[in-house]
């Protein structure tokens, strides 16, 4: 048995055997699971109740795993989302991932390794920031690491907490290259391909974020990694 007890999964998974299945695994192994049999009851129960971690199963009836994700990232963009399909094309996983997802599982796979996947997951989202420096002047903006937020001209905008840990990792080496493993390795926990495409994603939301100063610059060392720089 695992050490996740209270941890609540939300599992949407249309195959009726499947779910049943996995619902009564993840049990056994401490964790607190709502089944939904489709995408729309998905959303219901998630919008009724609070989560930390989704499982959701990419083609179902009704709505399906990647438009249910979009959904849940509206409202929480910090919630971990691994997804269960049948597919193992490239472009699905590049999707899973672009929607903002955690990990990608294909079916048919071990019971044991996604609880492996699951637990590896909740243990990236929940580590502990490091507290030595949490203000940073970038620019015209203040960026305040314990609180994720952003400030300039008086006006506070929040981020996620996992474009703030890539934020944070930029800024403590301003100036200078971060490599992409090293990114990957402390904010997803390994450095894979897929996890590389979502790398891109956060460092796209953190350019938007930080476009109203002009002097700042998150620039793309090909082939290595990133480099933060503000000509202030």
């Amino acid at each position: 048995m695992t050490n996740s007890h209270s941890k609540n999964i939300l599992l949407v998974e249309d195959d009726p055997n499947l779910g049943l299945v996995l619902n009564d695994f993840l049990k056994m192994e401490g964790f607190n699971v709502t089944l939904a049999r489709d995408g729309e009851k998905g959303l219901e129960a998630f919008t009724s109740s609070e989560y930390d971690l989704c499982l959701l199963d990419c083609m179902m009836p009704k709505m399906d795993g990647f438009t249910l994700a979009t959904k849940i990232r509206k409202s929480n963009q910090d919630i971990p989302i691994i997804f269960l399909t049948a597919k193992s094309l490239k472009e699905d996983k590049l999707k899973g991932f672009d929607l903002g997802g955690d990990d990608y599982i294909t079916k048919p796979f071990d019971e044991d390794e996604l609880v492996r996947r699951v637990n590896a997951v909740l243990k990236r989202s929940n580590k502990t920031p490091e507290l030595k420096e949490q203000m940073f002047n970038l620019g015209g903006f203040v960026y305040d690491h314990l609180n994720l937020t952003l400030t300039k001209d008086g006006e506070v905008s929040r981020i996620t907490q996992k474009e703030g840990e890539v934020l944070y990792l930029l800024l403590k080496s301003k100036n200078n290259v971060l490599r992409r493993e090293d990114i990957l390795v402390k904010v997803w926990g390994e450095n894979d391909y897929f996890m590389g495409r979502s790398l891109d994603v956060f460092i796209t939301k953190l350019r938007k974020h930080l476009k109203l100063d002009p002097k700042i610059k998150i620039e793309n060392v090909h082939g290595v990694g990133f480099i933060l720089s503000d000509s202030n």
